[in-house]
């Protein structure tokens, strides 16, 4: 029988993807399509817009982008970091992996293939850049969509959602340092004043306003939550495949004299999904956690948070930058990436119980 606590849990996390989320690759596309062409016919829109800043923060984007990331952050409760102490050894791991390892192997992987191997091919100015937005990228793990990756590999609901609380809460305080110091040792400049501005508006102060609006709503009733999760959950996706446009508008005369930058900045990002899934789901198995602990821990390990992602790299390196464009292939990769590694943990299963 459900206890109340596992209830709420189901009801506040996705029971699948919708049709919309599971073509997200598809609209990402097309939005990749549409803001090239607008903006190779209407530039002086687009340059207008680029110029509505304060503080070096563009004001359209800030805008997409709270309404990209807090209703994302509402779903959380941080509640449920009690319950962290249930599965030591599964927290542990999606620990391990998502702040000792994952940035690290990132900031290889973009030194190895950006830098070296297909340097040749990426235009010289730009490989710093591109190498931090991979940076950015790996240093914001999964919100949101962990909970669709969690439902659809049966995994543990208090679980997901504690690891999930956890992960936020250490993001609040990490995030910055461990960008700036991934960022100084691949010897990128650090715009700590710049970066410290984004942390600001895009972590705290969205975890400060969701939170207030998840307290808020639950004071109606859990009805009331739910009916404003239906009501709400669209805003996120069409807020960033806005801003995908607007990127795309600045960021078209590049990839239309380069178009193969997408296919090789989806590379290292690719490899970086499989490897740590893997290594987390193993870890996992090596330590005696249950499959349904093993699945949500080795799929927080493989997703990111792209939406804080991009909106660091806008403000960080501009519309124009390499560092945009890398958050943005992420973008591009992670549902079909992440719908394989949920076929590999399901199909899997009966080897992963065997001898346990």
């Amino acid at each position: 029988m459900s206890t109340p606590c596992d209830a709420t849990l189901h009801r506040d996390s996705p029971a699948s993807m919708s049709r919309f989320e599971r073509y997200l690759t598809l609209w990402v596309f097309l939005c990749i399509i549409a803001g090239i062409a607008l903006g190779q016919t209407l530039p002086q829109v687009f340059q207008a817009i680029g110029k509505l800043e304060i503080a070096q923060v563009n004001l359209p984007v800030g805008l997409l982008i709270w309404v990209m990331i807090i209703p994302m952050l509402v779903k959380v409760d941080f509640g449920a970091l009690h319950e962290v102490g249930h599965h030591v050894r599964g927290i542990g791991v999606t620990l391990v992996v998502n702040w000792l390892l994952k940035p690290f192997s990132m900031a290889f992987l973009g030194w190895l293939f950006i830098r070296n191997l297909f340097a040749h091919m990426l235009p010289a100015e730009q490989l710093d850049s591109y190498i931090a937005g991979l940076i950015l990228l790996a240093a914001a793990p999964c919100t949101a969509m962990v909970f669709v990756w969690s439902r659809l590999s049966n995994g543990d609901p208090l679980f997901t959602l504690s690891q999930v609380a956890l992960n936020d809460s250490i993001m609040v305080v990490a995030f910055a340092p461990l960008v700036g110091l991934l960022l100084g040792i691949s010897a990128i400049t650090v715009p700590w004043n710049t970066l410290l501005v984004s942390v600001v508006l895009y972590i705290v102060i969205p975890v400060i306003l969701a939170q207030s609006w998840r307290k808020a709503l639950l004071a109606k009733g859990q009805a009331a939550f739910e009916a404003a999760m239906r009501k709400i959950g669209p805003w996120s996706i069409a807020a960033l495949l806005a801003t995908l446009v607007l990127l795309f508008a600045f960021q078209g005369e590049a990839i239309l004299q380069q178009p193969l930058v997408i296919a090789l900045l989806a590379v290292p990002i690719l490899i970086q999904v499989f490897f740590n899934s893997a290594l987390a789901y193993w870890l996992n198995r090596l330590v005696g956690e249950k499959h349904s602990v093993a699945c949500p821990s080795a799929l927080i390990g493989a997703s990111n948070f792209f939406e804080l992602s991009v909106a660091t790299a806008i403000s960080l390196f501009g519309f124009h930058s390499g560092a945009a464009l890398a958050t943005v292939v992420g973008v591009l990769v992670e549902v079909p990436a992440m719908l394989l590694v949920v076929r590999i943990v399901n199909a899997s299963k009966d080897w992963y119980e065997r001898d346990a």
